[in-house]
């Protein structure tokens, strides 16, 4: 008994936890657009000192794929049972490392320059990406429902749903960051504006694939863990696309006002 009470008492923090990051994203989505976040093209030297870019992003990128590995590799070698089908356990989670594995492993070490990230920013990503992937560890491998995620799961609207604008995410993401490593040569330190892939409709192409992704993560994984993501997801990168079209325009002026871009959505904002 004393055991079953610990665990409520653990669940009960874990949506204690979840509600707080629930109403910090609203704080942070208002803030974002009063404070730019001073890092890639909106740089600036007030957020203190700075690291290799390619360094930062993979320090703060790694711990979600590291904790969320460390998650599968306990459920895998404690043998417990969750009541939930394993392979339905393994390809949700295997979506998310996927995802963490490309951005902290592969994406920094394409990047072309030598520009740099503030420490601080750094360090709120890694805080971010740590609490993230404890709650959809924990949902996936504790909290989850006994039954929810049985073997028809694969073949229920959410998974089928969720998967493909998943997939379709990752696809416009990846794309995307070719088509900005690819705007100038070596050596070349001008900026140039973006018009390739879905660059032709909005100005954070990037970050509409990775909202996407984070989108169709909640559908598939159907949880509060995985919506709040995509709150997150939404809260911090629709301010700073924002702040990316404003200082397009201000560097560009009319030659990128007269491309009518939307800032994050295709044809609606």
């Amino acid at each position: 008994m004393a055991l079953k009470t610990t665990n409520i008492k653990t669940m009960q923090t874990y949506y204690i936890l979840m509600a707080a990051m629930f109403v910090l994203a609203v704080v942070v989505f208002i803030a974002l657009f009063f404070f730019k976040a001073g890092y890639g093209y909106l740089s600036s030297s007030n957020w203190g000192p700075k690291i290799s870019n390619k360094l930062a992003w993979v320090i703060m990128e790694s711990p979600s794929f590291i904790f969320m590995a460390l998650y599968v590799a306990d459920y895998l070698i404690s043998g417990r049972e969750t009541g939930n089908d394993k392979a339905v356990l393994l390809v949700m989670s295997g979506f998310f490392l996927v995802h963490y594995f490309q951005r902290a492993f592969v994406f920094p070490f394409l990047m072309r320059g030598k520009s740099e990230m503030p420490v601080v920013i750094m360090a709120m990503g890694m805080v971010f990406n740590s609490l993230n992937a404890y709650f959809i560890g924990s949902w996936l491998f504790e909290y989850a429902p006994a039954g929810k995620y049985a073997a028809d799961w694969f073949s229920s609207p959410q998974f089928i749903i969720g998967g493909l604008l998943f997939l379709s995410g990752m696809l416009i993401n990846l794309d995307s960051d070719y088509v900005i490593r690819h705007l100038r040569k070596p050596g070349d330190t001008r900026h140039y504006i973006p018009k390739k892939g879905l660059y032709k409709y909005v100005t954070s192409a990037n970050y509409f694939g990775e909202l996407t992704e984070w989108v169709g993560y909640a559908i598939l994984t159907w949880s509060p863990a995985g919506l709040l993501f995509a709150v997150w997801t939404f809260a911090n990168l629709a301010p700073r696309s924002k702040s990316l079209t404003e200082k397009y325009e201000q560097e560009f002026g009319d030659e990128y006002r007269e491309l009518k871009k939307k800032n994050l959505i295709p044809f609606i904002w």
